[in-house]
């Protein structure tokens, strides 16, 4: 999938055709964020452009992309991305919670922990909600210093005495961990 998604109504179509396990794990999982998600109504227009257009669960109209929320769009964007058969061998992805529900936030970090078992993955976030949901070794903070970037892994014990009173959110939000820019 290309970085901005342009291809995305190819791409599903190519899972739906090659890899359909795949594809409906994307449809479940879309659905999972959306229940009123059907099902991605996929078709080949002039010019060999493809169409992106989804059905509603509960009816049969068929709407375009612009009539879900930036974030339901971003989530299937993600959820495609992540859930591919065949990932690149490096994955990065910048703040990948924006848009989203709280809720959503904590299905995209399953999405995020199942695809990192297949790929390497690289992820930004200024989230709390995001931050809150991984163990602290798996968060590398950026600091920077007389001009240079640092990067330092956390280390859980030296944070448990925080932690027994804070979450690790409510950590980076107080400038604990560091990270300002």
């Amino acid at each position: 999938m290309h970085s901005n998604a342009a291809n995305l109504a190819p791409f599903l179509i190519h899972l739906q055709e090659n890899y359909p396990q795949h594809y409906h794990l994307v449809v479940e999982t879309v659905r999972m964020v959306a229940p009123f998600f059907g099902d991605f109504v996929l078709a080949e227009v002039a010019d060999g452009q493809t169409q992106l257009r989804w059905r509603d669960r509960y009816s049969e109209l068929v709407y375009n992309p612009s009539q879900l929320s930036d974030g339901t769009l971003r989530f299937i964007c993600l959820a495609a991305l992540l859930l591919q058969p065949n990932p690149p061998a490096t994955i990065i992805i910048d703040e990948p919670e924006l848009g989203l529900h709280p809720a959503a936030v904590q299905i995209l970090v399953s999405l995020l922990y199942g695809a990192a078992e297949r790929t390497q993955l690289i992820v930004s976030t200024q989230s709390s909600l995001l931050v809150d949901e991984l163990e602290p070794e798996e968060i590398i903070v950026a600091n920077t210093h007389e001009g240079e970037t640092i990067l330092e892994r956390l280390d859980g014990h030296q944070l448990e005495t925080w932690l027994e009173e804070y979450t690790i959110g409510q950590l980076w939000e107080k400038n604990v961990l560091g990270g300002l820019p």
